[in-house]
């Protein structure tokens, strides 16, 4: 199982995460959400990318966004845009635009949420299924996407923690996201960041 560790905003902790010898699969940023604790504006965002990022990819986070920002980030760093509330043709334009690799979110609260992943199969690379409210730390029902077929990997996010049985979500996703999980009073915790990706680790090498 991969994971992603989401909300990053700092350089000391970027540098810890991309150094740690197991460093997750994806490093997510929050770039044009402003209403979000953890984003980072662009100038800043900048500065931050030049670290090496060694072997995680990056991940720009996106909520509907317009040309402006899309023109802003194109020459930075990002492996993947990880896009909420577009339609498919949206994305795909995206997609084609700027040659990035696509995790498509979906933020669900019931099972009805979920069935819309069907119109997003050729335009994704990913699909995400996170909570609804995006920085509310709020959670659903993650059997829900169980029985369900994918063609693609899937991750999952939504109040995800690490004192969580993470093993229960292999069985459900390909990649866990954390962000809230691996911060205490609303900042990343160096030392909940070691034990999430030891767990991690731990989980992988179960036989």
């Amino acid at each position: 199982m991969k994971s992603k560790i989401c909300g990053i905003s700092d350089s000391n902790t970027l540098r810890f995460i991309t150094e740690h010898p197991l460093s997750p699969q994806f490093i997510g940023f929050i770039v044009n959400y402003p209403k979000s604790k953890r984003y980072v504006e662009t100038d800043k965002l900048k500065e931050l990318l030049k670290i090496n990022k060694k072997n995680s990819l990056f991940v720009a986070v996106l909520v509907k966004p317009n040309q402006k920002i899309l023109e802003e980030i194109k020459d930075l760093p990002f492996d993947y845009y990880q896009i909420y509330d577009c339609t498919p043709n949206e994305i795909i334009n995206i997609k084609n635009q700027y040659n990035k690799k696509i995790i498509t979110a979906f933020t669900v609260q019931s099972s009805e949420d979920v069935k819309k992943y069907n119109l997003y199969s050729d335009v994704s690379d990913i699909f995400l299924f996170d909570s609804k409210g995006y920085e509310k730390s709020m959670s659903f029902e993650h059997t829900i996407i169980k029985d369900l077929k994918f063609d693609k990997d899937v991750m999952l996010a939504g109040n995800i923690q690490i004192n969580d049985e993470l093993e229960n979500y292999k069985k459900i996703a390909d990649i866990i996201d954390i962000s809230g999980g691996v911060e205490t009073s609303g900042e990343k915790d160096i030392s909940k960041i070691k034990t999430f990706l030891k767990k991690i680790n731990e989980v992988n090498n179960e036989t």
